[in-house]
């Protein structure tokens, strides 16, 4: 099983587009996926048209075990299931301040999903706190979207200091360009820069589409209701390169049955 975390430290980066699209992407692949919304905002959730509740709250998924495998939800597609989202949420960092050992309790969450699931997907609230510290304990790769904007690569930078002052393998964390606009100077100039100053980037940038926008009208992957648009191949592109990150070199899943369409 491979944990994956979409993840980042600044909000409005198309996060939650990219975690919905590429959990669908792996669960067409024949992969059994699982998204977890760890958002207290639920637009994960709400895109896969589940009702954000959590069995007992926050304080049932910290006990994990039998509450938190209760609380898991069927998704409209095959092979992928929902943690949904729950407002409690909101106080996870708390109480995760509380228990002992804070920064492990994630992933021990999420150990009881391991035999039923080829990959677990974390789509990750804004933070910077023990809760971020719970998603690089847990994950095996963290992938962050960026804006090709100055603000954003600052941010950025703010966190690969923080992982580096907590001794996080900066070597599991990769980065894609998202919401891209070809017509701002800034974007272009910005992304050809890129591979020169960023470790981890994967060439696999998002573009700044209405597709995208309008998954909150159709409460459905953008591959799904526009398979065809240029959004739906960049998404597609972006799960190609991540499963060559997560398996072998070649890009080849033993996961996935021989004749697969990808």
């Amino acid at each position: 099983m491979t944990t994956l975390a979409i993840y980042s430290n600044k909000g409005g980066v198309g996060k939650t587009a990219a975690a919905v699209n590429l959990s669908y992407l792996a669960a067409r692949t024949g992969m059994k996926t699982l998204l977890c919304d760890l958002d207290p905002q639920g637009s994960a959730t709400y895109y896969f048209r589940v009702k954000p509740k959590l069995r007992s709250g926050a304080k049932g998924l910290i006990k994990g075990g039998k509450q938190a495998l209760d609380s898991v939800k069927r998704t409209d597609y095959e092979n992928l299931d929902l943690l949904p989202a729950d407002f409690s949420l909101r106080n996870l960092d708390i109480r995760f301040n509380q228990l002992k050992r804070p920064q492990k309790r994630l992933r021990k969450i999420l150990a009881p999903f391991e035999d039923d699931y080829d990959l677990i997907l974390l789509d990750c609230p804004v933070t910077i706190s023990v809760l971020a510290e719970n998603i690089f304990t847990a994950a095996d790769f963290t992938l962050v979207p960026l804006i090709p904007t100055t603000l954003s690569l600052r941010t950025y930078r703010q966190l690969l200091s923080f992982c580096k002052k907590r001794n996080f393998d900066e070597g599991r964390i990769y980065v894609f360009f998202s919401m891209v606009d070809g017509h701002k100077k800034m974007h272009r100039e910005l992304i050809a820069a890129a591979p020169k100053t960023l470790k981890g980037l994967l060439e696999s940038p998002i573009p700044y589409l209405a597709q995208v926008e309008k998954m909150g009208i159709h409460r459905e992957p953008v591959v799904v209701f526009s398979p065809g648009s240029a959004a739906s191949r960049s998404y597609q592109n972006l799960w190609d390169n991540v499963r060559k990150i997560m398996f072998s070199t070649d890009g080849s899943d033993p996961t996935v049955p021989p004749g697969t369409p990808l």
